[in-house]
C-alpha cells in the first residue's frame, strides 16, 4: 500500500469535508435525533459510498484518457469555478 498516498488522500479529503454542507446537515441530524450513533454510522457509509463510486468512476475513465489529462481537465475546471465565483460575488 502507498502509505504516503493514503495520508495525502485522507487529509485532501477531512480538509475539503470540514464545514461543508454535509457536516452542517450532519450536526443537525444529530442534534435533533434520539440516536447519534445512527446518524454517524449513516454519514459514515454514504462518504464511503460516494467516495467509492468516485474511485471507480476515475478508474475506469483513466481507460480511455491518459492521467495528466485528467488532470489538466480538473485543473481547468477548477479554474473557471474559481473565476465564477469571483465574478458572482462582485455584485
Amino acid at each position: 500500500m502507498d502509505w504516503q498516498l493514503l495520508g495525502l488522500t485522507f487529509v485532501t479529503v477531512f480538509l475539503a469535508e470540514i464545514g461543508d454542507k454535509s457536516q452542517l446537515a450532519t450536526i443537525a441530524l444529530s442534534g435533533s435525533s434520539q440516536s447519534p450513533r445512527a446518524v454517524f454510522f449513516g454519514t459514515v457509509f454514504a462518504l464511503i459510498l460516494a467516495s467509492f463510486i468516485g474511485v471507480i468512476i476515475g478508474e475506469s475513465v483513466t481507460h480511455f484518457l491518459p492521467p495528466k489529462l485528467l488532470k489538466a481537465i480538473a485543473a481547468i475546471g477548477f479554474a473557471i469555478l474559481a473565476l465564477g465565483l469571483l465574478w458572482d460575488n462582485e455584485d
